[in-house]
């Protein structure tokens, strides 16, 4: 039998790995100038105020005489309309929107987990 030893390994691996039953908190981090610039051709969008609910949170945008409402649902979801006119509906990840980034944290000391 040929066994390799590595008795210097550079390679340092967090031993305390997440397992499947550990809670973990699911962020998504969108750039709504960006994604509005991406929906409507224009871009110096500027957040003017916020709304929360138990639910969702809107954001009310403006660019000039222009205005956008943007509503983000916690369940990946997310309703867009410029001035009046529905541009976006639907699941932000699922249409791929290039502007939201989804990342995972642990639960317990807010840690970043990366996943393959």
């Amino acid at each position: 039998m040929n066994e390799k030893k590595i008795e210097n390994s550079t390679l340092n691996l967090d031993l305390n790995l997440i397992s499947l039953f550990d809670p973990v908190v699911c962020k998504v981090v969108v750039d709504l100038p960006g994604w509005l610039y991406d929906l409507s051709g224009g871009n110096g969008w500027k957040v003017d105020s916020e709304q929360e609910s138990e639910n969702y949170t809107s954001f009310f945008l403006k660019q000039g005489k222009k205005e956008a409402e943007v509503t983000l649902y916690h369940s990946g979801f997310a309703q867009v309309d410029i001035d009046g006119q529905l541009v976006f509906h639907g699941d932000m990840l699922e249409k791929s929107c290039k502007k939201a980034q989804l990342n995972y944290y642990r639960l317990d000391n807010g840690d970043k987990i990366l996943l393959n």
